[in-house]
């Protein structure tokens, strides 16, 4: 795809003393190779803080890393800690460390700003689709928005933070 191809353009009107105002906001969605690295660097992220702080700390408590159950008290935590986050990190920032790194950030195609349901569902259960089903992430390559499962569940997208901040800076 060219590079106009995957530029958006959102419309909406402002009313304002009787004037009516036409405010554009234009995006410019992140790929599938731009989000495999970003979400690359999520996942050593959250490695990192499982291996400096989550193991440590059951090791002081002297609680087992490891069981012969399916679920561990350490294989909870961890993976509480991954699903907390994407979807802390999201809800606050609109971005996980990964995604600022490549200038990247989450926006919503029908809300003006991500609510907590538009992000649980995205990062919790659209997240564990895609964990157990590594495949679906390719959807992205192929979706006129580079939306992945989740994101099309979401009504989400990741898009270029720079390309929508050089939008914002020119004047009117």
């Amino acid at each position: 795809m060219t590079e106009e191809q995957d530029i958006a353009t959102n419309k909406s009107d402002i009313a304002a003393n009787d004037k009516t105002l036409t405010v554009v906001q234009t995006f410019s969605f992140a790929g599938f190779w731009m989000r495999f690295w970003a979400y690359l660097l999520d996942i050593v992220v959250v490695a990192s803080i499982s291996r400096l702080i989550i193991k440590p700390v059951f090791r002081i408590v002297d609680i087992p890393l490891t069981d012969s159950g399916l679920f561990t008290p350490y294989s909870i935590v961890t993976t509480l800690l991954f699903y907390l986050y994407f979807i802390l990190m999201t809800k606050f920032l609109s971005a996980t460390i990964g995604k600022m790194v490549f200038g990247l950030k989450v926006i919503s195609l029908k809300e003006k700003k991500l609510s907590w349901s538009t992000i649980i569902f995205r990062e919790g259960i659209g997240r564990y689709i895609s964990v157990f089903t590594k495949i679906l992430y390719v959807v992205v390559a192929f979706t006129p928005n580079k939306q992945g499962i989740h994101d099309i569940f979401a009504d989400t997208s990741v898009v270029h933070e720079r390309a929508v901040k050089q939008f914002q800076s020119k004047p009117a």
